[in-house]
């Protein structure tokens, strides 16, 4: 018998739900929210604020979160084929809202809709929204793609792309080029077609570097890491990020200072450390052992996701999940490649770890949609 085999045994005996990939998701959000309350506390009890504030709104973007992923993990994915179409235009009308004056500006960027103290950022829907128009255009031509069907489909993923890029979230547009690419491949376009693909990328981002597309400190933000001591005065930002994130994390240990311990996190001397650098948190406050659980937890989860599209009944089943766990795995790679100074720094959050609304509920939509095809693999 193999694996897969007994894979598919298990699943029938439990109806197809996948308690595993439900279960570890809810505790590592958990998780996250202890590690939200832990490396803010200090911070506002510092400058008088309470320091449950930001415990108390990631709870409540967990358990709204959570709610709808059991409501997502019993829908029919097969449904979704009907509702991608409105779910894919209604994600290009917001990406292209949020560049109005309905949107609002942080740090050089628009991308958000406010609405009181509730932050939407549409650019984390637009890659489920991408997903789900692939899938179901690759999963109504069982017999292949064609070469029109290939242009079509790099039109239809390159129109939020480019809207993501423009807001610019070039973090973002980086992981919907990698979820298309994994995509195509399972979907059977031929290796030699990606290959031209990633030649024509690079050129692309070659001309954008001349044209002016791409800022010069969107170039700098892309290349810093692999020269880490350079005194290039616009680098400064992104090596210190990188140079205080390795000494929380050098600082932990083996066992780590303990929660809410630790002068990196109580200094504040992290930036940004309970939304894209919360993973140093982890690894001053828990050290070595706190961080490679975390890490195990996530690789865990992004095998379940695998195993999902491995099992799926079809091909739409088999590309959302893929679409997904490609989604989830390069976002935390990416996170966590950052800190460690072996990527490039962007406002990627770590999933289901790093505080905000809505990347939290984004990532819990995306597990209820692969546990709404582990459901179903097995009738």
């Amino acid at each position: 018998m193999t694996l897969l085999d007994a894979e598919t045994r298990s699943a029938k005996r439990t109806g197809g739900y996948d308690l595993i990939l439900a279960g570890l998701t809810l505790g590592v959000s958990a998780f996250g929210v202890i590690m939200v309350y832990s490396a803010t506390k200090a911070a506002l009890i510092s400058e008088g604020f309470s320091p449950y504030y930001f415990l108390k709104r990631q709870t409540l973007f967990v358990i709204i979160g959570a709610v709808i992923m059991l409501a997502v993990s019993k829908f029919d994915y097969r449904r979704f084929e009907q509702l991608a179409t409105p779910i894919y235009l209604l994600c290009i009308l917001a990406l292209l809202a949020v560049k109005s004056p309905l949107g609002s500006a942080a740090l050089g960027s628009q991308r958000w809709f406010s609405f009181g103290i509730i932050q939407i950022q549409p650019s984390e829907f637009a890659v489920l929204g991408m997903i789900l128009a692939i899938a179901t255009y690759c999963g109504r031509r069982p017999d292949g793609l064609t070469m029109r069907d290939v242009r079509r489909l790099l039109l239809m993923a390159g129109i939020p792309i480019a809207l993501v890029f423009l807001q610019p979230d070039l973090g973002t547009s980086i992981i919907m080029v990698v979820v298309l690419i994994v995509m195509l491949a399972i979907a059977g376009v031929p290796p030699r077609f990606l290959l031209l693909l990633g030649v024509l990328a690079a050129g692309a981002a070659v001309l954008a570097v001349v044209l002016g597309v791409l800022q010069h400190y969107q170039v700098v933000r892309l290349t810093s890491f692999l020269n880490q001591n350079s005194t290039n005065p616009a680098a400064a930002q992104y090596i210190y990020q990188v140079h205080q994130a390795k000494a929380a994390i050098g600082a932990g240990g083996l066992f780590g200072q303990g929660l809410s311990h630790g002068l990196q996190t109580n200094l504040d001397y992290v930036p940004e450390q309970h939304t894209d650098f919360i993973f140093t948190a982890v690894g001053e406050q828990l050290g070595f052992v706190g961080a490679a659980g975390l890490l195990a937890a996530l690789g865990v989860l992004a095998a379940r996701m695998l195993r999902v599209s491995m099992l799926a009944k079809d091909q739409l089943g088999q590309l959302i999940a893929v679409g997904i766990f490609t989604f989830f795995a390069f976002s935390c790679f990416q996170n966590v490649g950052m800190i460690m100074g072996i990527m490039q720094v962007t406002g990627i959050p770590l999933p289901f770890m790093s505080y905000g609304g809505s990347a939290a509920v984004c990532f819990f939509i995306s597990v209820g949609m692969v546990l709404s095809v582990s459901n179903r693999k097995a009738t």
